[in-house]
């Protein structure tokens, strides 16, 4: 792995762009870098997860995003983590030495989740011992709402400076009060200026200010879950907010509505952010 900066701050879970038949359309992805660069200044990104769809795709498509986002990112992006997870160990395996070959920041990975152990292993409980065990271990993507977990987390592992990034965006302000050092999500692709700024009121600290980046973000997640908030729901506010054409999702999944997207942009238009934009 080439990079060696400290992986902090906001990480875009990104999104695969797609063409209207549903193959990958990777001559977007420099424009897609370009865009969370200049306009939501974030500068990393995590590739083939949930948001972009990452198992719905082919091992050779999953290798072709990886390549593409690091060839593009290089020069502009900190951090391009890839996401290697599979149900198979081998392709896991597989993606895991093309991310390594190709100069990738890192890679992420869930375990496999159709067949799975039967007992469920916390994260505090996971991370006892494996920097022994994964040398290279850099930290965690906590996604669960559980806080209590995480804040054991990171007060048992201060020693070992491990990166501790949540993953509920809706949620953030409340990970960074525990110790949180950032955070994988999707909004960051269309929100990630102004969850910057609340980054930044945290840091000051003006937890007035930062509350009502988060309340404001909450406000629109909430609208947005309650007509059916998705990967394809997603897609079409990424592409309205950014003029970015990110197509339709992989089938099973079924585009979002007209009716969806307009009530979706009205809102998001409604609403009135504390640097006034």
């Amino acid at each position: 792995m080439t990079s060696r900066k400290k992986l902090q701050g906001l990480v875009a879970a990104t999104i695969t762009p797609m063409t209207p038949d549903g193959q990958i359309n990777l001559p977007v992805i420099r424009q897609y870098v370009d865009y969370l660069v200049n306009e939501q200044t974030v500068k990393n990104v995590f590739v083939n997860g949930t948001t972009g769809e990452g198992l719905s795709l082919s091992i050779q498509e999953r290798k072709q995003l990886a390549e593409e986002w690091v060839c593009q990112g290089k020069d502009k992006l900190d951090h391009v983590i890839i996401h290697v997870g599979a149900l198979s160990l081998p392709e896991s395996q597989e993606l895991a030495r093309h991310a390594a070959a190709i100069g990738a920041g890192g890679i992420a990975v869930i375990a496999p989740f159709f067949f799975k152990p039967t007992n469920k292993v916390r994260v505090e409980e996971l991370l006892e011992g494996i920097k022994e065990r994964i040398p290279t271990f850099q930290g965690v993507k906590f996604s669960d709402t559980d806080l209590l977990d995480l804040a054991q987390c990171i007060h048992k592992n201060e020693a070992q400076q491990l990166e501790f990034l949540y993953g509920v965006d809706e949620q953030l302000l409340g990970a960074l009060a525990v110790g949180a050092n950032g955070a994988v999500g999707s909004t960051y692709n269309y929100l990630g200026r102004q969850t910057n700024l609340m980054l930044e009121a945290f840091a000051k600290p003006d937890l007035v200010l930062a509350r009502k980046y988060q309340f404001l973000t909450g406000e629109f997640l909430n609208f947005v879950i309650k007509l059916g908030f998705g990967v394809a729901q997603t897609k079409a506010v990424m592409t309205f907010v950014s003029g970015i054409p990110m197509g339709p999702p992989r089938l099973p999944l079924l585009g979002a509505s007209e009716e969806f997207i307009a009530k979706a942009k009205a809102k998001l238009d409604s609403i009135v952010w504390p640097d006034g934009n």
